[in-house]
C-alpha cells in the first residue's frame, strides 16, 4: 500500500485556503450550499448517522464531519493539510461540538484504527491524491464489517471538463481556479473496480445537481459530472 499517497501540489493549494472553510460567502460557499444535501444522502444510505462511529477522510476545515457530529454521530476527520486540520479543530470547539481530529495520511490512519467505523465518508477527494485506489483499500480496511461507505467524486467526460472546470473555476468562480485536474478525475466504473477490489460491495451511485444561480443542489440520477458510490462491507 502506498503511504506517501500525496500530491504536495495538492496540499499546498488547500493549505492556502484553511482560513475560508467557514465562510459561506468566500471561496468555498458551494461545499456550505451542498453540504445539507451530502449529510441527508449519507444519513439515508447508512439508515441513520446518529450514534455511528463515523470517519470523514479528506475532511478539510471540517464542513461534513461537523454536520455528522451535529447529526449525532461520534464524528473522526482526518486530513493532511495541517493548516485545516487547526481551522476544523478551532470552529468544533466554537461550536460546542466533540470531533477527533488527525493530520495523517488515510493508509497510515488504517494501520491505526483498522476496523474502527460504521460509517466512512471520503467526499471530493479522491481526484485529488496520485492513487487514489490506494485510499479506497484504506477506507475499506478503516470499515467495521457491515459498515457503509460513500465516496463522492467527479466523472471524467467531456461535460464534467465544460461544468467543473471550465464554468466553476473559470467562468463562474464558484472555486478557485487550479482546484481541479481533469486527468485525475474518475469514471463511475473505476471507481467501482476499486471498490469491489478492496473486498466492498457496490450498493448503488446517485448524482449530485448543483445550481450556480439559486445556488441549491438536489441528488438526481444523472451521474455525468458529480455522483456518490454507495458501498457496503460484508459481515
Amino acid at each position: 500500500m502506498n503511504t506517501s499517497n500525496v500530491d504536495p501540489a495538492e496540499i499546498h493549494h488547500f493549505s492556502a485556503l484553511a482560513d475560508h472553510w467557514w465562510d459561506p460567502q468566500g471561496e468555498m460557499a458551494t461545499l456550505h450550499h451542498i453540504n445539507p444535501v451530502r449529510l441527508a444522502y449519507i444519513d439515508d444510505v447508512a439508515a441513520g448517522v446518529r450514534g455511528r462511529r463515523a470517519l470523514d477522510v479528506g475532511c478539510g476545515g471540517g464542513l461534513l464531519t461537523e454536520a455528522l457530529a451535529a447529526a449525532g454521530a461520534d464524528a473522526t476527520g482526518i486530513d493532511l493539510a495541517a493548516p485545516s486540520i487547526d481551522v476544523a479543530r478551532r470552529h468544533a470547539v466554537v461550536a460546542g461540538l466533540k470531533v477527533d481530529y488527525h493530520c495523517v495520511a488515510t493508509e497510515a490512519f488504517a494501520r491505526e484504527a483498522a476496523g474502527r467505523f460504521e460509517l466512512v465518508c471520503c467526499l471530493e477527494m479522491l481526484e485529488h491524491v496520485p492513487d487514489p485506489a490506494a485510499v479506497v483499500s484504506a477506507c475499506a480496511t478503516l470499515a467495521a464489517p457491515g459498515a457503509t461507505l460513500v465516496f463522492s467524486t467527479l466523472n471524467r467526460n467531456p461535460k464534467a471538463f465544460a461544468m467543473a472546470i471550465v464554468g466553476a473555476e473559470y467562468l463562474l468562480g464558484l472555486i478557485p481556479r487550479g482546484t481541479h485536474d481533469f486527468a485525475q478525475f474518475i469514471r463511475p466504473s473505476e471507481l467501482a473496480e476499486w471498490v469491489r477490489a478492496a473486498g466492498l460491495e457496490v450498493v448503488g451511485l446517485r448524482g449530485l445537481h448543483y445550481n450556480p444561480l439559486l445556488k441549491t443542489a438536489r441528488l438526481s440520477d444523472d451521474v455525468s459530472v458529480n455522483y456518490f458510490l454507495h458501498a457496503r462491507k460484508p459481515s
